[in-house]
């Protein structure tokens, strides 16, 4: 029997995927849930298994070549194979003697949250001149490549979910417009250095990861008027109640206890209070989201990963602690679903773990903030204590929050991280674990 290996769908709005690599070739054997390829989305690279056991008798999808989910890009011979009985969807056999079963490619591992309530997130209008529309950072690709300006891509009337402009759209709206309507847009960018003189070196391709790295930041940088604050933050109690609660955390849940789920806690509380940093521009409307939704920065090999905790508004540090977790260890083992890259409200980059002090991360589209958390140091602070100055040993942390001016001013900003602040000095640990 013949297996049909097809394009999985790895996440509600994905659509199409990138062949990254092969693992096998025609002729290779290959064990069921071995690694067959790698396949790169918009969102994340994962390494997809074999269905079956059995031989690659073919291939039918190059390296780069960008497939459409349900699309077969491989075939497996399991003649000889023992295979277990498994849910298939059987296609028409091509003869008695040779017939074809699609089985498709496992789906990547869902997680246990709480459906998103984002779908009841209030909307207010900016003003009413324009209509809104919500571009991908490949729609925003195409349209650059093609001269296609934002004020025109505002006017496109989207077919896809929530009004949100397809490339299908774009690509109609292209075709519509005469050879002297494009006049491609000049960019903005110095001339490149010339490397004719530099000796030595080698140049490789960049890849999968990187480019949509590079393009989700650009995108980022030409969207929000980046705006920065920092404040210091006395982290001493903190510090101190993770020192005591280490050993006893680790035993009973069996990974450490770290800073980063007190400043999730801090930064949740602190938009509950303040909504507007945990909102969205949606064209000529702000989305003011019913839920918080952290994107916490992953560092991973080759690049950065920003998977989101969903419903963090309704845990506690306990549970914020556990979901951080295994959301981290399943973006390093590349089993993290694209759905859970995307989805947040509000982001946080907690840099000291590399033991940078301070550090001016780009906004996560489509927030309008992000906090950035550096390392923990020991300083000599003056406290005031009995009315009379003193100088004390403190651990204390830098905290940076970069907004969109387009929609938060200074003044809210330095509120917000300020409550930030207070939220972390003046931590309950009563009942907290």
């Amino acid at each position: 029997m013949v297996v049909d290996v097809v394009m999985p769908k790895m996440g509600e709005s994905i659509m199409e995927g990138t062949i990254l690599e092969w693992y096998k070739k025609v002729g290779d054997s290959i064990e069921k849930d071995e690694t067959l390829l790698e396949i790169g989305t918009d969102k994340v690279d994962s390494e997809i298994p074999s269905p079956a056991s059995g031989t690659i008798s073919e291939i039918l999808a190059n390296p780069n070549d960008i497939v459409d989910i349900g699309k077969v890009i491989a075939k497996i011979d399991t003649t000889g194979s023992d295979i277990q009985e498994q849910k298939t969807e059987v296609k028409a056999p091509k003869s008695e003697k040779d017939k074809e079963v699609a089985i498709p490619l496992k789906s990547m591992p869902s997680t246990e949250k709480k459906v998103q309530k984002t779908q009841k997130n209030i909307i207010v209008k900016m003003s009413d001149n324009t209509n809104s529309a919500i571009l991908t950072p490949a729609v925003m690709k195409i349209a650059s490549q093609q001269g296609v300006r934002l004020s025109e891509l505002e006017l496109i009337d989207g077919t896809g979910a929530n009004g949100r402009v397809t490339k299908k759209d774009l690509q109609n709206y292209i075709n519509t417009k005469t050879d002297s309507d494009f006049k491609p847009t000049k960019k903005s960018v110095t001339k490149p250095v010339s490397l004719r003189n530099i000796q030595g070196g080698k140049k490789i391709q960049i890849d999968h990861m990187r480019k949509m790295i590079s393009e989700h930041m650009r995108y980022s940088l030409d969207t929000s008027a980046h705006v920065y604050i920092m404040n210091e933050v006395d982290m001493t109690n903190i510090v101190q109640y993770v020192d005591e609660k280490e050993e006893s955390f680790f035993a009973e849940e069996r990974f450490k206890l770290t800073y980063t789920p007190f400043i999730i806690l801090a930064t949740v509380n602190s938009l509950k209070d303040i909504p507007e940093m945990n909102s969205s521009i949606d064209g000529d409307s702000i989305i003011y989201h019913n839920s918080i939704n952290i994107g916490v920065a992953v560092s991973v090999d080759g690049g950065l990963m920003v998977p989101s905790i969903f419903n963090c508004d309704e845990k506690n540090l306990l549970g914020i602690s556990r979901d951080l977790n295994a959301m981290v260890d399943r973006t390093r083992k590349k089993s993290i679903s694209p759905d859970e890259l995307q989805g947040s409200t509000f982001t946080i980059s907690n840099f000291g773990v590399f033991d940078a002090t301070i550090g001016t991360p780009i906004i996560n589209q489509p927030n309008v903030g992000i906090l950035g958390a550096g390392a923990i140091k020991k300083q000599p602070i003056v406290i005031e204590r009995d009315n009379s100055d003193i100088i004390a040993i403190r651990s204390m942390m830098m905290l940076s929050l970069g907004f969109d001016h387009r929609l938060i001013d200074g003044a809210g900003g330095a509120i917000f991280i300020a409550k930030v602040k207070e939220n972390l000095e003046n931590m309950d640990f009563k009942d907290l674990l």
